[in-house]
């Protein structure tokens, strides 16, 4: 047998090299994605395939589910935790151990963990909890018209979360919301669907929706502006990029998601998850701008809404999934479907879930949030395309698309999450960030009982001050919905100030602060109070659960109200995710501020009612008189509202302070 020389050795061993690189493309972050992409996908089986496709929770995934179904992509579903009030390092320790069991499979894909971080990475503990949207939506800079709102804010509000939910391992989130909160007066019930969320490009035009508090305003043109969110998750796209290529640029940013396509804040007298009834022209002037803007900014991956167009399910919705967002638009990120949105598609949910499959597959769904009965999805598209209902060509365009979202975010070459962003979470800088956009978020709707005696800002020297009101000493009422747990949760349910801390460490030491949370007429006349702040509104919701249809501030919000500023000069902070019944109040109050959902950092509402700070913010929607009037938006024929859009007024800082 003939032997070979040791520089013989050497070349076989080169040769050998060179092949495996040559045919391991996808692993070489020098090739183009295109070429990457391609490489992947031919040597994919058609089990890999739709493996990527499926999206499972949390609690039902494995190492090993990971790498026997080769699952693509991971999400935590409101209030789904590795562990109650857990730290960063078990966040990342639970992510990685998941990502070992995808990296262990045959081809060594990565997933993408995905989580609702809507106002910050707001499922953890610790985290830096922002204003909800509806409070983000007034945050226009003074000097500008009033479409214009604050674009570097919004960025920066970005670029923090991207660095929480970062700072957990986790590098998708489902945000922004981008719904245009705008109801269609039609009496139709029918086609009931659901939804969820981070870009949320939502519209909200009836403030009976129990999304609307995600929703920055009843103007398409100020939504538009707050898809600047985007940059801010994933970074600036690059000049000369083509439209609708995903970007994002690096490991301190996240994947974003624009949703809930299309048309989820026009439904009917606001009922979640039910049909839009609206003109072609309304639905591409109202509700689809705003998704124009995200796919130009580079948005990887894009929502379908729970809810109905015309009675036509969105999540089986092909002419606009397909025909309009890829090919007209020419998105190239993926398409997502909400939790359990292809369910929804049957009357019973699940009835028929191979028809499900086939309808939302056949549309353009990329890939399927399951969360839970994943061998069921798994199982039903393979038998769909194996029978060929579903064309492999369909599969293989879902799977390209999964696939350049993650080629490009770099997720090949950075898998694995470590603890040096863990320092992010519930930063100082971001607290300060926050405690801006509560400042830039308050509007003031009355200030004085007549136009000569302003009450606001409030002197910090008094004798005796009272703050009274459910929501003065409480974080889960002054975060809402969305916040630790799903529908969010009364009480001191994570860290931060709250509005009653704030006031205290705000006034002069030697100003005495009362508080007592619904005080009589009598406690309030024995004390002599030199003025009174109450602080109330709604208690935490979200989604369906949130729909209201009568809009009052449920008790003792009323009855403080009364009693308080019926005895003493009185300002009135209102706590809620949308514009509520307030008018029969208005009289007996000095000054009433709209503060929305502020978040954790509520030293930014003392800061203006002590005179910081000037008050600034301007309605992003139409303040009502009674729900009879809705849907009410600015440009109706029966505009008559007690506060229009646009409405709020201005007051300058006291220089003293």
């Amino acid at each position: 047998m003939a032997k070979l020389c040791p520089s013989s050795l050497v070349i076989i061993m080169m040769c050998c090299y060179w092949a495996a690189s040559e045919s391991l493309k996808y692993k070489d972050p020098k090739q183009p994605i295109n070429i990457r992409i391609k490489d992947l996908l031919n040597r994919m089986t058609l089990a890999e395939k739709i493996g990527q496709m499926t999206q499972i929770e949390r609690s039902v995934a494995s190492a090993d589910v990971m790498q026997k179904y080769f699952i693509g992509s991971i999400l935590s579903g409101g209030g789904s935790v590795p562990a109650k009030e857990a730290s960063p390092e078990t966040w990342i320790n639970m992510v990685n151990g998941f990502q070992n069991g995808s990296l262990a499979t045959r081809l060594g894909i990565p997933m993408i963990y995905g989580i609702d971080a809507v106002h910050g990475n707001n499922n953890v503990f610790k985290a830096t909890i922002f204003p909800h949207n509806v409070g983000l939506g007034v945050t226009r800079q003074v000097f500008l018209p009033l479409v214009n709102v604050d674009p570097e804010l919004i960025e920066k509000i970005g670029a923090a979360t991207a660095l929480e939910v970062r700072a957990t391992g986790i590098n998708y989130a489902f945000a922004p919301c981008i719904a245009v909160t705008i109801t269609s007066s039609s009496s139709s019930t029918t086609n009931l669907v659901f939804v969820i969320t981070i870009f949320c490009s939502q519209v909200c035009r009836d403030p009976r929706w129990g999304r609307c508090f995600e929703s920055y305003s009843e103007d398409p043109a100020i939504v538009r502006q707050m898809t600047q969110l985007i940059p801010g998750l994933q970074g600036d796209i690059p000049p000369n990029t083509h439209k609708g290529v995903p970007f994002v640029a690096g490991k301190e940013k996240v994947v974003a998601c624009a949703k809930h396509f299309v048309g989820d804040g026009g439904t009917t007298k606001g009922i979640n998850e039910n049909n839009t009834v609206i003109s072609p022209h309304g639905l591409f002037s109202i509700h689809m701008p705003a998704y124009y803007d995200s796919v130009l900014k580079g948005v990887a991956t894009i929502m379908i809404s729970y809810s109905s167009v015309n009675g036509a399910k969105m999540h089986a919705d092909g002419h606009l999934i397909t025909n309009f967002l890829k090919n007209t638009v020419k998105f190239r990120g993926f398409v997502i479907s909400d939790w359990q949105g292809i369910d929804r598609l049957t009357d019973p949910p699940h009835a028929n879930y191979t028809f499900s499959i086939l309808r939302s597959v056949e549309a353009g769904l990329d890939m399927i949030m399951v969360p839970y009965n994943y061998t069921e999805f798994i199982d039903g598209l393979s038998y769909l395309v194996t029978n060929k209902f579903i064309p492999i060509s369909r599969i293989d365009d879902a799977v390209k698309r999964i696939l350049r979202v993650k080629f490009v975010m770099g997720l090949f070459e950075n898998p694995l999450a470590d603890l040096t962003m863990a320092k992010h979470l519930g930063s100082h800088e971001h607290r300060e960030l926050a405690r801006e956009a509560v400042r830039k978020s308050l509007v003031l709707l009355k200030n004085g009982k007549t136009d000569t005696e302003p009450v606001l800002p409030l002197p910090k020297k008094s004798t005796k001050i009272l703050v009274a009101g459910t929501h003065a000493d409480d974080i889960g009422n002054q975060c809402g919905g969305w916040t630790i747990e799903w529908h969010g949760q009364s009480g001191n349910i994570t860290v931060g100030t709250t509005i009653l801390s704030a006031i205290k460490k705000t006034v002069d030491p030697k100003t005495e602060v009362v508080y007592q949370e619904n005080p009589t007429p009598e406690f309030i006349k024995s004390n002599n109070f030199s003025y009174a702040i109450v602080v109330t509104g709604e208690y935490p919701y979200s989604e369906t659960v949130g729909d209201n249809l009568n809009l009052t501030i449920p008790e003792p919000g009323p009855t403080t109200i009364t009693n308080v500023c019926g005895a003493v000069k009185c300002v009135v902070v209102l706590i809620t995710g949308r514009p509520v019944v307030i008018e029969p109040y208005v009289s007996n109050m000095d000054g009433l501020v709209a503060a929305w959902l502020p978040g954790t950092e509520g030293q930014g509402v003392a800061d203006v009612l002590y005179g910081d700070y000037g008050f600034t913010g301007k309605l992003a929607r139409t303040w009502f008189k009674t729900v009879d009037q809705l849907p009410m938006n600015v440009g109706d024929p029966h505009y008559d509202p007690l506060y229009p859009f646009g409405f709020g007024i201005t007051t300058e800082p006291v220089k003293s302070n």
